[in-house]
C-alpha cells in the first residue's frame, strides 16, 4: 500500500452536559484526529489522540506541530506492506512524553490503514498470549452536586456495573458528600476507586484517609502532583488504611513506570494509549509491569471519540489480567460522534470485539469535518 497523504484534524468534541474533575471543568474536548490516505484514495485509516496539557504537556497545537515532524521523518512508512514498519518507525522515535500524543495518533492511524488493506482487525498484529473475548468496564463519577450524583449512580444501578472511579477535589466537604452519597447509593458488593487527578496536598491527602477507609475505597489514583516530596509519606499511610496507590499521571513512559517500581511508593498503574504513546509503547509498559507482577488498568481519556475508544479497546482486550478497564463512554458523554458505531459498552460494563478490518469501526465524515476547525487543518503530502 503507497500512503499519498496525512491530514491532520483538530477537533472539538461537545459533551451531554459539563464534566467536573479537580483540575478541569469539561464541556467538550479538545482531540486531534490524524488520517492516513492511499494513493487511490480507497483506504482511509485515523487515529486519534486526547492532549492534556497536566498530563504530557501537550496541546492540539503542540500535536499539530509534532505530527507534521513525525510524518517527515526519513523512516516514515509511506510504502506500508508489513506492521514491522510501524513498530520500526517508532521504535526509532525519542522517548520524549511530550511527542506521546502525536505517537499514539499516527501510529493507529497507519495500524489501521494496513489492516484494512490487508482485511485484519488491528488485534491481530499482537501477541495473543492475554487476549480475552470479552472484558467488563467499569464507571466513571464525575464531581457534581448530590443530585446529579444521584443521577449518575442511578444509571450505573441500572446499567449493572459494580465497579467504579469517583472523581473528587480539594474541597474535603465536597468529596465526603460525594463519596458518602455514593455509598448510600449502593447496597452489596462494589469496587469503590477514587481518583484526585494529583489535587491533593500531604495535609489534605492525610485528611481523607479516614473517610476513604470508612467507605471501603480500595484504590487511590494519583493524590499528588508527580515528585510531590511527601508521596513517600503518604504511600506508608495509605498501606496502613489498607489501600493502594495507582499512578496515572505520573507514568507517562516506561522510563517513568521503572522509577516507579525502583520508589515503591505506587503499587499499581494506569496505562493509557493517548499518554502512553500508543499500542508499541503502552504494550512494553504492560510487559513490564508483567514482568515485576505490578498490577495495572487500562484506561481511557476524557471526551474520546469512537476512534480512540476502539482504540482502547483493543488494548482492553489484549489485557486479560488487567485489574480495571475504562473507557468506552461514548453514548454516555458525547453529542456527537466522529465513528458511525458507537463504541460504547453494554450491561454489565460488557463489551467484546468491534466488527470489520482495521479498528473496526467506520468514520462519519460529515461528523468529522464538522467537529474540525478547518481553519486548522494540515495536509501532508507524500514527498
Amino acid at each position: 500500500m503507497q500512503i499519498d497523504k496525512v491530514n491532520i484534524y483538530q477537533v472539538l468534541l461537545p459533551f451531554t452536559g459539563d464534566f467536573t474533575h479537580s483540575l478541569r471543568k469539561r464541556s467538550s474536548a479538545k482531540n486531534i484526529v490524524a488520517e492516513v490516505i492511499d494513493k487511490q484514495g480507497e483506504i482511509k485509516g485515523y487515529g486519534e489522540s486526547a492532549p492534556r496539557s497536566y498530563v504530557t504537556g501537550e496541546s492540539q497545537e503542540s500535536v499539530t506541530r509534532s505530527l507534521k515532524g513525525l510524518v517527515k521523518q526519513n523512516n516514515f512508512p509511506w510504502e506500508l506492506h508489513d506492521v514491522s514498519q510501524i513498530w520500526e518507525f517508532v521504535d526509532s522515535l525519542p522517548r520524549d512524553k511530550a511527542h506521546h500524543c502525536a505517537l499514539c495518533a499516527i501510529e493507529t492511524a497507519l495500524l489501521d490503514a494496513l489492516g484494512k488493506n490487508q482485511n485484519k482487525y488491528i488485534i491481530d498484529y499482537f501477541p495473543g498470549d492475554f487476549r480475552t473475548d470479552k472484558i467488563y468496564y467499569g464507571a466513571l463519577i464525575p464531581m457534581d452536586n448530590k443530585e446529579r450524583i444521584r443521577e449518575i449512580c442511578g444509571l450505573i444501578k441500572k446499567m449493572k456495573i459494580n465497579k467504579f472511579r469517583v472523581k473528587i477535589g480539594k474541597d474535603f466537604d465536597q468529596n465526603k458528600e460525594i463519596i458518602d452519597t455514593v455509598s448510600r447509593m449502593f447496597t452489596g458488593s462494589y469496587d469503590l476507586r477514587v481518583d484526585i487527578n494529583g489535587a491533593a496536598d500531604f495535609e489534605l491527602a492525610l485528611k481523607h484517609m479516614q473517610l476513604m477507609k470508612e467507605h471501603n475505597v480500595s484504590v487511590i489514583e494519583q493524590p499528588m502532583m508527580p515528585d510531590d516530596p511527601n508521596i513517600a509519606d503518604y504511600a506508608e499511610s495509605a498501606q496502613t488504611y489498607g489501600m493502594i496507590l495507582m499512578a496515572d499521571e505520573s507514568a507517562c513512559s516506561l522510563q517513568d513506570v521503572k522509577r516507579l517500581y525502583r520508589e515503591g511508593f505506587y503499587k499499581m498503574i494506569n496505562v493509557r494509549l493517548s499518554k502512553c504513546g500508543g499500542f508499541r509503547n503502552s504494550l512494553k509498559i504492560i510487559d513490564y509491569l508483567r514482568l515485576n507482577k505490578i498490577p495495572f488498568q487500562i484506561g481511557c481519556h476524557l471526551g474520546e471519540s469512537g476512534i480512540l475508544s476502539a482504540a482502547g479497546r483493543i488494548l482492553s482486550l489484549l489485557c486479560s489480567d488487567a485489574l480495571y478497564y475504562d473507557g468506552s463512554y461514548d453514548k454516555f458523554l458525547l453529542k456527537k460522534n466522529i465513528t458511525c458505531e458507537n463504541v460504547s459498552f453494554g450491561l454489565g460494563g460488557e463489551a467484546g470485539s468491534l466488527e470489520g478490518p482495521g479498528l473496526g469501526v467506520k468514520i462519519n465524515r460529515q461528523n468529522l469535518l464538522f467537529l474540525s476547525d478547518s481553519s486548522k487543518t494540515v495536509t501532508i503530502m507524500r514527498p
